[in-house]
């Protein structure tokens, strides 16, 4: 499901360069890091805005799906 929803994260972190940063972690490679952000189920995506997390997502989505999602909490962070 990672490498699935990687194609999607990596066109979405282009278009947005400069505006977003899309950061892929391998848990196997640093479980430190998924035991800190508290993940689960993989994959996991989440968006941290001044350092707070404002959304997670839990589970393959396609493509569009992310791309609403991810605008979806940045608008609900910004009211």
């Amino acid at each position: 499901p990672c490498r699935a929803v990687a194609p999607a994260l990596e066109r979405l972190a282009s278009e947005r360069a400069g505006a977003l940063r899309v950061v892929k972690v391998n848990v196997d490679e640093e479980p430190s890091v998924s035991a800190d952000l508290g993940v689960q189920g993989i994959p996991t995506m989440v968006i941290f805005r001044a350092g707070q997390e404002i959304g997670r997502q839990v589970g393959a989505l396609p493509a569009d799906r992310i791309r609403d999602w991810v605008d979806s909490a940045l608008t609900s962070a910004t009211r």
